[in-house]
């Protein structure tokens, strides 16, 4: 039976969690048959623990015991955790010892204080609900944002600040792409663009310089074929000797071969195929030339090397080479100019009876080159010893020299003479091919170019003054070896045609 509430008693505060609700009895402790405990209010005494006798303890920390619960004048049951012996644990004689702490932790920054309540956590006095103090939070409010707050529990993490990042400069801008450089400019008259062409019967020839030139090889010639018949015969006998001249002899046929001579262009002579941007601008001009020759363009292979010289070569029977300067850096007027003189020399067969005297006179001049540089191995072998050892060396080399010319002077003078020969040869034959360009009308396009030659000397001769230096003309027999006339003297010899406006 409950009594009514004192009408004068404060409003009762929140409950604890521990007892049961009042009408409905306890749940029995585990292993106990002991009644529970009535809610308070009732004249029953507080229920004990199960198995025991024994008063209840008293609060940690006080001698006093609890205030009754509001309106009961019953005392509340114990809190655990007093000083007297625990209750028996399940199913065991001997309960387990409690912690041996003697009292239970402490909240962090004080305990926490129920509300209306002003009695703090068990072990300092609790005080049950009815008092009229304000509850207190468990920590101070936190502090402006960016103040680390204090946790519960644990160690108070500190703030630490960013890591330093340095200001970032922004990319620079790519710098504008220069503009490609513009092309030589096409100033050629097409005569015969998309007309018909004239092709000439006589496609190409042997004239007075290519005829001359095969006849100063000829003492070359013979002494390379008396060097392999030597070592052919002498070596591999008699008949396997005669197969192997006869093979040398026939093998001047290859410089008419094509894929041979493009062999020979490109790992001799360093020559390319075009590219195709190349090919787009020589193919016309050359279509150009040919037409205005009567000349089949594709008899001729085009080609190109790799170089800063304005320059242009006539190789083996059917190549055709210019310098990639040549071909980018001058007017298409005058690259045609520099095509029909090469052309010239094609027509004249200038070119392949160059390749081919020099190909038949090479054993003779391989053995000429090992001579000479046993002599010279003779000549420093002497010198250590003495100086009459020395003397002695040259004794028999002008000896062997002289017994040479008195023995067999048909062919040692024009060996000697060989040289000087093919020189001059070699310039008409330059003036001829600048002829056969002015013939097709190109005499004022090839005289700029000589121009630009003539400036191009003129400019290193001044650069060399300007560092207080002084080139070196070449001699006499320097200019009778040179293969190529002065310029004045190619001008001058075009001044005919440009006086005819041709």
């Amino acid at each position: 039976m409950s009594y009514p509430p004192d009408p004068a008693a404060p409003e009762p505060g929140p409950v604890y969690p521990d007892p049961p609700y009042p009408g409905t009895p306890a749940p029995p402790y585990p292993g106990s048959a002991a009644p529970a405990p009535p809610y308070p209010g009732s004249a029953a005494s507080p229920p004990s623990y199960p198995g025991s006798a024994a008063p209840p303890p008293p609060y940690p920390g006080s001698a006093a015991p609890p205030p009754p619960y509001p309106g009961s004048a019953a005392p509340p049951p114990p809190y655990p955790g007093s000083a007297a012996s625990p209750p028996p644990y399940p199913g065991s004689a001997a309960p387990p010892p409690y912690p041996e702490t003697p009292a239970p932790p402490s909240y962090p920054g004080g305990a926490p204080q129920y509300p209306g309540a002003g009695a703090a956590y068990p072990g300092a006095g609790a005080a049950y609900p009815g008092a009229g103090a304000a509850p207190s939070y468990p920590a101070a409010p936190p502090a402006h944002p960016g103040v680390t707050p204090t946790y519960p529990s644990g160690p108070q993490p500190t703030a630490t600040a960013p890591p330093y990042l340095p200001p970032r400069t922004p990319p620079a801008a790519p710098a504008p792409a220069a503009p490609p450089e513009a092309p030589a400019p096409d100033d050629l008259d097409y005569r015969h663009a998309g007309s018909r062409i004239h092709v000439a019967a006589h496609q190409r020839g042997a004239d007075a310089t290519a005829i001359g030139q095969l006849a100063v090889q000829v003492p070359g010639f013979l002494v390379s074929l008396a060097v392999v018949a030597s070592f052919a015969v002498g070596i591999l006998g008699t008949a396997m000797g005669w197969l192997v001249i006869l093979a040398w002899l026939t093998s001047g046929a290859l410089v008419f071969h094509r894929p041979t001579e493009l062999a020979f262009a490109r790992h001799v002579m360093k020559l390319r195929a075009p590219l195709a941007e190349e090919r787009a601008r020589l193919e016309p001009i050359w279509r150009e030339v040919t037409a205005r020759a009567g000349i089949e363009a594709h008899t001729y292979e085009l080609m190109v090397e790799n170089s800063t010289d304005l320059n242009a070569v006539a190789a083996a029977g059917h190549v055709v080479g210019v310098t990639t300067y040549a071909l980018n850096e001058i007017p298409s007027s005058n690259l045609a100019a520099v095509l029909a003189h090469e052309l010239g020399h094609h027509t004249g067969g200038h070119a392949w009876t160059g390749l081919l005297g020099h190909w038949y006179s090479l054993p003779g001049r391989i053995a000429w080159a090992f001579m000479r540089g046993i002599a010279r191995i003779a000549i420093r072998v002497a010198s250590v010893f003495s100086l009459a050892a020395t003397g002695m060396v040259y004794l028999f080399i002008g000896i062997f020299v002289i017994g040479g010319f008195v023995a067999a002077w048909y062919i040692t003078v024009p060996l000697v003479a060989a040289p000087y020969l093919l020189a001059y040869v070699g310039r008409q034959g330059e003036l001829r091919a600048d002829r056969q360009a002015a013939d097709l009308g190109f005499a004022p396009h090839l005289a700029q170019v000589l121009y630009h030659f003539q400036a191009q000397e003129d400019a290193v001769k001044a650069q060399a003054a300007a560092q207080g230096r002084q080139l070196k003309e070449p001699g006499g027999l320097a200019k009778l070896l040179t293969t190529h006339p002065d310029n004045y003297t190619r001008l001058q010899a075009l001044e005919p045609y440009l006086r005819l406006g041709r």
